[in-house]
């Protein structure tokens, strides 16, 4: 007896889904860390500020991956949180 009508479901998608989006994102992180512009070469060598012990501070551009990470865990959330709510799964 199953007390929730989609857990088999949710398994298969829980299972396969992170697998196939950690391809993909360690694919693009391999093949390109930044999206370049026209001053991300001065913006990755221009020091800010230095800290002790020789540490520095730079304006450099956030890595394309760390981006792709952030959207794709608000998406997931969202839908995740949509999908719940309308297939009326109680959780």
């Amino acid at each position: 007896m199953r007390y929730f009508e989609l857990l088999g479901f949710q398994h298969v998608v829980l299972a396969l889904m992170p697998a196939v989006i950690f391809i993909i994102l360690f694919y693009i992180a391999l093949s390109r860390t930044h999206f370049h512009s026209k001053n991300s070469e001065r913006r990755k060598t221009t020091r800010i500020h230095a800290y002790p012990d020789g540490l520095e501070t730079k304006n450099a551009p956030v890595p394309l991956i760390l981006i792709l990470i952030i959207v794709g865990f608000l998406l997931w959330a969202f839908f995740y949180v949509l999908g719940t709510g309308l297939t009326g799964v109680k959780i």
